[in-house]
């Protein structure tokens, strides 16, 4: 029998080294089929296998597999979500085909059609914000009108909030019209576009595996229109009561869906009304959420899934309760990133987990409302809440940055240090 084998269809710039990390520490051989393996960075770096091959064509999929089992006991077959989600589907039939432990492709599908997906949960009785969809500029107003404004406009496909946008006028909602149905956003190229009641109230996000809710964390925003996360604390500050009741609807969530396999993530906001259902993604959360569940709970979600992927005994018993937060460290301008710093400073504060830098000195910033905006991100954690805020802070003081504006009427406008663009308002991946 050969060497054991865990396929990953796709990588994740976040939580793709994470999970060969985990695969590793299990003593399995992580193999990587790609599209394009180059634009994953850490398979280069830890001389992961990799496999160019079209991740969009299931026939050359399991062709691949096939040829792989002809080395390698295939244990298991995961992947990441692209922007249109569509992987995750790819991944439970590719498991059906080889008799794999999978995800239903189908419950799957649903979830990836963002209307679908809410018509199937308000069907069953699941609060969500009112909705409708259309496909053309006087569809998506008359939509509007029925709601009424503010709305949030978003394609039916895709994730990491990309065209993603709060209308609060007839202006703001005939330009983001016209840029969906130009297809300018990633995950925009369906005619459709959901027009959806803006839930206002603290946003959570809750972390699911299999049939458990293992963790509850407060998400929140950047300032409007758009939907970036700036902030994560688990656990979330929650009554009894109040985490019952998401731990209920969330489940609820699932049993509409016909999901309960493996690691999912649904995203709410609590309301006046209570608790409503934003979304549910039907995989793990990107990163900085698995690494503030495993410091809040010592529960490793990545390892945990990976275990069930290869048919392997999890173990999701909660080892610690501590307070864990990430502040996500976002530009507040566009131009050409000319230095960043303070982050080993920050790194050195008691309490400072983990001070992580997404971009490079003469990098081009070009802020697109979605998760492409992230340069970074801080993690902390201690027993307290407050110990953990503290510390929290004390590093994203430390770090700074200056950003040269792009040249504007043949001028280029320099600018001092930026401001430490982190600060909370009130999420992605």
């Amino acid at each position: 029998m050969g060497r054991r084998a865990l396929i990953m269809i796709e990588g994740h710039r976040r939580n793709g080294l994470l999970f060969v990390q985990a695969a590793k520490r299990l003593g399995l051989h992580p193999i990587t089929l790609s599209v394009d393996p180059t634009q994953y960075d850490y398979l280069a770096a830890d001389g992961i296998e990799t496999i160019h091959v079209d991740t969009g064509n299931v026939d050359a999929l399991i062709c691949e597999c096939t040829r792989l089992r002809a080395t390698y006991d295939i244990a298991g077959i995961t992947g990441f979500a692209d922007f249109d989600e569509s992987v995750n589907a790819t991944v439970g039939k590719l498991c059906r085909h080889f008799n794999l432990p999978g995800p239903n492709p189908g419950s799957i599908e649903h979830c990836c059609d963002k209307f679908a997906q809410r018509k199937i949960i308000a069907d069953a009785g699941v609060p969500i914000p009112a909705f409708r969809v259309a496909a053309t500029t006087r569809g998506v107003q008359d939509a509007a009108a029925e709601i009424g404004l503010p709305v949030v406009l978003k394609p039916t496909a895709g994730n990491g909030s990309s065209g993603v946008r709060l209308c609060r006028n007839v202006d703001e909602l005939a330009e983001h019209t016209t840029d969906l149905l130009r297809g300018k956003h990633i995950g925009s190229s369906s005619p459709e576009i959901l027009v959806e009641e803006f839930a206002q109230g603290p946003h959570y996000s809750v972390e699911v595996m299999g049939n458990d809710v293992i963790a509850i964390g407060a998400a929140e925003f950047g300032p409007p229109p758009h939907f970036v996360c700036r902030e994560y604390t688990y656990p979330a500050p929650l009554t009894h009561e109040e985490n019952q009741r998401i731990v209920d609807l969330s489940l609820s969530c699932l049993r509409a869906l016909d999901l309960g396999w493996g690691a999912m993530n649904i995203d709410l906001r609590w309301t006046k009304r209570g608790p409503v259902v934003i979304e549910v993604n039907p995989r793990l959360a990107g990163s900085p959420i698995p690494q503030l569940v495993q410091l809040a709970y010592g529960v490793d979600l990545i390892t945990e899934h990976i275990k069930l992927v290869i048919a392997g005994e999890w173990n999701l018993r909660r080892r610690h309760s501590h307070n864990a937060a990430a502040r996500i460290l976002v530009s507040d301008r566009d131009g050409t990133l000319d230095w960043i710093g303070g982050g080993s400073q920050a790194a050195a504060v008691p309490g400072v987990v983990e001070v992580k830098l997404y971009v490079q000195p003469k990098t081009p910033i070009v802020r697109k409302g979605d998760y492409r905006d992230k340069i970074g991100h801080v993690i902390a954690a201690s027993p307290s809440r407050a110990r953990t805020q503290a510390a929290l802070q004390r590093a994203v003081d430390l770090i700074r940055w200056s950003i040269t504006s792009f040249p504007t009427m043949g001028k280029q406008e320099l600018s001092g240090p930026s401001p430490r663009c982190c600060t909370s308002a009130g999420e992605p991946q």
